[in-house]
């Protein structure tokens, strides 16, 4: 059975330089992305939609335009009164209700944030979730972190989310360390956990009959972060992440898998080779992924 792999582009979102390359030192990092006057980078939020015979899979939704006014500002939010995920997937030609599955490699608001309505139509009193038809994939420790977040995290999770996605009644938990659901998912598509940016996080990783292709998610959200001791200041274990980052590299450079990129500003996914410093280093770079078959 053959499978394509496509990225789909949701809004885009502004951070802090200095909180996502955590120690790195501002003139190190704005030579790889450039901040703005109130020194904050342009990011993704990208997801990756997985078409296997005739099931649709979405690997996460973006930030969405959920926020309302004022935090969608802090946020930089990208036209934060248009839900641009949903514009990209009828691009495709795919509708919401095409879905099959949606997995959410962990909560946090710019990587779940698309199932929620956006602001304004939530103000009309729009309160259900995306992707009507699609279950919603999340991992134990994830959905536990979820529900019960340390201060430093809190306000990266959405309160209300939680609530919505029980009463969908489309909501599968998979159990701690749980590498594949074959009642939902094809038999190539897999999952591995990571704990350094939080704890549970849930990596896919599909196969295909020439590539594999690795969702990175938060553990190397772009080109920038694949140098082993680049981390982000919103990791909780950035001595642990860079450990997880390591092992992943020693099966995925061996065997040239594609790393797909949630947050990287201008590229989709890559392979990597090791230079003559033993540096990762990105190559086959992809700016956007239109059904490449795997």
């Amino acid at each position: 059975m053959d499978t394509f792999i496509s990225s789909v582009e949701g809004n885009r979102q502004k951070l802090d330089g200095g909180a996502m390359f955590g120690n790195a030192p501002r003139p190190m990092w704005e030579k790889w992305m450039p901040a703005d006057n109130l020194g904050r980078i342009e990011l993704a939020c990208r997801a990756m939609l997985i078409e296997c015979g005739d099931k649709k899979i979405l690997c996460e939704t973006g930030i969405g335009a959920f926020f309302e006014p004022k935090l969608a500002e802090r946020y930089g939010v990208q036209d934060p009164e248009t839900h641009h995920l949903i514009a990209s997937l009828k691009k495709l030609k795919i509708e919401e209700d095409d879905i099959d599955a949606v997995i959410l490699s962990h909560l946090h608001f710019d990587h779940a944030g698309g199932l929620l309505r956006t602001y304004k139509e939530s103000q009309k009193g729009e309160k259900s979730l995306h992707f009507p038809k699609a279950k919603y994939i999340v991992g134990e420790a994830a959905w536990k972190r979820s529900q019960h977040p340390h201060m430093r995290d809190r306000v990266s999770f959405i309160p209300e989310l939680a609530q919505k996605l029980n009463e969908s009644k489309r909501l599968v938990i998979i159990p701690e360390g749980a590498k594949q659901i074959d009642s939902i998912l094809p038999a190539n598509i897999s999952f591995f956990y990571t704990s350094g940016h939080t704890p549970g996080h849930m990596h896919t990783l599909v196969k295909g009959k020439q590539n594999t292709i690795v969702f990175c998610g938060d553990l190397i959200p772009g080109t920038a972060w694949l140098h082993s001791p680049i981390t982000m200041g919103y990791d909780r274990f950035p001595e642990q992440l860079i450990d997880e980052k390591q092992d992943l590299y020693s099966r995925a450079i061996p065997e040239k898998w594609f790393f797909f990129f949630t947050h990287d500003p201008k590229y989709a996914a890559s392979k990597c080779f090791l230079d003559d410093k033993k540096k990762v280093t990105p190559m086959e770079l992809q700016s956007e992924l239109v059904r490449m078959k795997i």
